[in-house]
């Protein structure tokens, strides 16, 4: 399973009863949990971005540190770029953050855990799941 970033943002924020009840499942459930390498970027854009920039950057680090980072790799991306074509042509374009986590899920054979549903599941083949 892959953790979307409003995932990862709701755990940070500590305000999202779901999310939390979700993570316990989750531990229970899975001994790894992973991430794509594009969230990682996401995260530390909006640590940096924070007025409480050093808390925030380490909070987000702690949280890298407790999870697999999946790399993005050249077949992550030839999937990235497939969904990204794709959804251009049908006129339904999402966030290109969005397709890169697609991508590394796709070339995992991954479920998504967001609750981005609504963007995600534009994506023809890709396996979500929500909280």
């Amino acid at each position: 399973m892959i953790l979307d970033t409003q995932f990862l943002i709701d755990i940070l924020r500590g305000n999202d009863s779901s999310a939390n009840e979700k993570t316990t499942e989750l531990d229970a459930k899975f001994g790894v949990k992973g991430i794509a390498t594009i969230s990682v970027m996401e995260l530390w854009k909006g640590a940096v971005q924070s007025i409480h920039q050093e808390k925030e950057k380490r909070k987000v680090n702690e949280l890298i540190q407790s999870l697999f980072v999946h790399s993005f790799t050249e077949e992550d991306a030839k999937k990235a770029g497939e969904i990204e074509a794709d959804l251009k042509k049908r006129g339904e374009m999402i966030d290109l953050e969005d397709i890169m986590i697609a991508g590394a899920a796709l070339a995992r054979n991954e479920t998504i855990l967001t609750r981005n549903i609504r963007h995600f599941n534009k994506i023809k083949g890709l396996n979500l799941e929500s909280y």
